[in-house]
C-alpha cells in the first residue's frame, strides 16, 4: 500500500499573521522563517495525527482488494472519492464505478467499500483510489486544539531558531504540545 498526496495544500493551517500575532513578531524580516515554521509544524502534526489540515488530493495505490472488501484508507477525514482505477496485466486502465460506493471518512482510519469491483492484474500497485482528505480549504476549518498545538510548535521552533537548523526540525516539543493532540492520534497496542 502506498500513499501520497497529489498536490500541496492551498493553504496552511496556520496564516503567517497568526503566527506573527503568536509571536509577537511585528517586523517582516522574520516572514520567511516562520512560513517555513508553520509548514514544519503542519507536516509534523500531520504525521503524528494521520489527520490531514487542510484539504487536498491524495491516491493510494493497492496491489488488490483487501479480503473483507473494506479498503483502510490511513489518512483522514476523507471528504470524498474522486476516482478509483484498476489496471490490468498491459497497464490498460479501467475505472471502477462509484455508483454503489460507501464511504466512512471520519472513521480512523477511514473506510471505503465499493460494489464488485474489477480485479486488478498488475501485480504491485494495480488498484488506484483518488481522494480528498481534509477538515477543510482552510485553518479556520481545522479544530481549534489542533491550531493552538500548531502556534506552541512553531513558536518552540523560533524561540531555537539559532541553535537547531530548520532541516532539523521538529527538534524539541513545547510543554502541552502532547495533550493538545493527544485526542487526534492514533495509538497501538
Amino acid at each position: 500500500m502506498t500513499l501520497f498526496p497529489t498536490a500541496p495544500p492551498a493553504a496552511e493551517a496556520v496564516t503567517l499573521a497568526e503566527a506573527k500575532a503568536h509571536l509577537r513578531v511585528d517586523g517582516n524580516d522574520e516572514d520567511a522563517l516562520i512560513g517555513q515554521l508553520i509548514t514544519v509544524a503542519r507536516e509534523h502534526l500531520e504525521r503524528e495525527t494521520a489527520r490531514v489540515l487542510i484539504s487536498r488530493p491524495f491516491r493510494l495505490c493497492l496491489d488488490s482488494w483487501p479480503a473483507d472488501g473494506v479498503i483502510r484508507i490511513g489518512c483522514g477525514p476523507v471528504r470524498e472519492v474522486t476516482g478509483v482505477t484498476v489496471y490490468d496485466g498491459k497497464g490498460n486502465a479501467t475505472a471502477a464505478s462509484l455508483a454503489d460506493h460507501l464511504l466512512d471518512g471520519e472513521a480512523r482510519p477511514a473506510r471505503l467499500w465499493l460494489r464488485d469491483p474489477p480485479v486488478p492484474a498488475r501485480t504491485m500497485n494495480g488498484i488506484e483510489i483518488d481522494f480528498v482528505a481534509g477538515f477543510g480549504p482552510s485553518g479556520a476549518d481545522m479544530p481549534e486544539t489542533l491550531k493552538r498545538a500548531m502556534l506552541l510548535h512553531v513558536a518552540a521552533m523560533f524561540a531555537l531558531r539559532g541553535a537547531i537548523p530548520v532541516e532539523a526540525q521538529p527538534a524539541v516539543m513545547p510543554a502541552g504540545y502532547e495533550r493538545l493532540i493527544a485526542p487526534y492520534c492514533r495509538r497501538g497496542l
